[in-house]
């Protein structure tokens, strides 16, 4: 009997609950949704097509123009010039950079000199008697001929005869191997080609040189050369002596070059072309890296935006009727943050600030500066 009653409580409680839930959901209402349209205001500028330069960016190392790598044609010890021989050490043109001892060299080549002059002096009393009318010239020279000096030109025969004569005395080979040994001479000093700086220096004095060893660099700081790699497709297009502006990484430095040379060959892998910018001024180094835009030519009818306006590279947003609309373009020239684009109409008004989610049909509010400062 309990049983049952406890049973029978069991499924009253249960009926009771059923109840009462069904009474509260029958008595919940459903809030209205109410559906808000949101418009996104668009920064728009009126296009103006008109006539923009085509420039091309590119970078670079310095290189000076005038650059020689300093090798000894003979051997010997270094001495000293006066100045040191170290990198940053600037030369006037003309001024010795090294000199080599040379007494030994230039002992034989005294003793060679003293041999032509014996020549000379052996041929006199038979110039005397076979060619009276050379004998005083010939005289003359033997006088003046100094063996400390540069040997100066012989005497030029007034006949063939002569000419055999003193040939067979072996006194034009006896000259010419002295001139040889003279011009050979002139190159234990090493003189500076142009005003300028050493850059490296790899002996000093002292120093035992051999033929071919290379002692150091010198180059003229007063002018250098920006080689660029340049799109093959305005070869046609760049001309020599066209104005260039380079700037440093830091742009914070400006100076203007112009285009010196232009390879005549196009790289067949990258399909550019070399172009080097002459270039002077303050504040220039060796190896010095620089950014220079090459004017290329004049583009018209077009107008220069950001090239994060571009969609697909092909197409720009504008806005017609407070509606966006997905018009397509066509680039001319990409620069590094800019664009140079075709195909859009004056008066147009062209969204010139990404829009978040933008997409064809999309209404809009422009923004206006006067609503701005109404609402400040």
């Amino acid at each position: 009997m309990r049983k049952l009653i406890i049973v029978g409580a069991g499924i009253a409680l249960l009926g009771v609950a059923y109840l009462i839930s069904n009474y509260f959901k029958d008595s919940k209402k459903v809030p209205e949704q109410k559906v808000t349209k949101v418009e996104k205001t668009v920064f728009v500028k009126e296009v103006k097509n008109e006539e923009v330069a085509v420039t091309i960016s590119a970078n670079g190392n310095l290189v000076a123009k005038n650059k020689v790598d300093i090798y000894s044609e003979v051997q010997g010890v270094l001495q000293p010039t006066g100045k040191d021989f170290r990198v940053g050490v600037s030369y006037r043109k003309g001024q010795t950079l090294l000199r080599v001892n040379n007494q030994e060299f230039y002992a034989s080549i005294q003793s060679q000199r003293s041999s032509l002059q014996n020549l000379i002096a052996s041929i006199m009393p038979d110039m005397r008697l076979d060619y009276p009318n050379s004998f005083e010239k010939w005289d003359a020279y033997l006088k003046s001929f100094d063996i400390n000096k540069t040997v100066q030109p012989l005497p030029k025969p007034t006949s063939d005869k002569e000419k055999y004569f003193v040939t067979g005395k072996n006194i034009y080979t006896t000259y010419y191997n002295i001139k040889n040994l003279e011009t050979r001479l002139g190159k234990y000093n090493i003189r500076a080609p142009f005003n300028g700086v050493l850059t490296e220096a790899l002996v000093t004095n002292g120093t035992l040189v051999r033929s071919g060893q290379k002692m150091g660099e010198f180059i003229d700081t007063s002018i250098f050369e920006l080689p660029l790699s340049v799109n093959g497709s305005f070869v046609d297009v760049l001309q020599v002596g066209k104005k260039v502006t380079l700037q440093n990484l830091e742009k914070t430095k400006t100076w203007t070059g112009k285009v010196s040379r232009i390879n005549g060959k196009i790289d067949q892998a990258s399909q550019t072309v070399q172009v080097f910018i002459e270039v002077k001024g303050e504040g220039l180094r060796e190896g010095m890296y620089l950014e220079a835009n090459v004017p290329v030519k004049q583009e018209t009818n077009v107008i220069e935006i950001n090239r994060k306006l571009l969609v697909e590279n092909k197409s720009l947003y504008v806005v017609k009727n407070n509606i966006l609309d997905l018009v397509e373009i066509t680039p001319v020239h990409f620069n590094e943050n800019t664009v140079i684009i075709k195909g859009l109409q004056d008066g147009e008004q062209l969204v010139y600030k990404p829009v978040a989610g933008a997409y064809v049909g999309m209404p809009v509010t422009i923004f206006s500066e006067t609503q701005s400062t109404t609402k400040k």
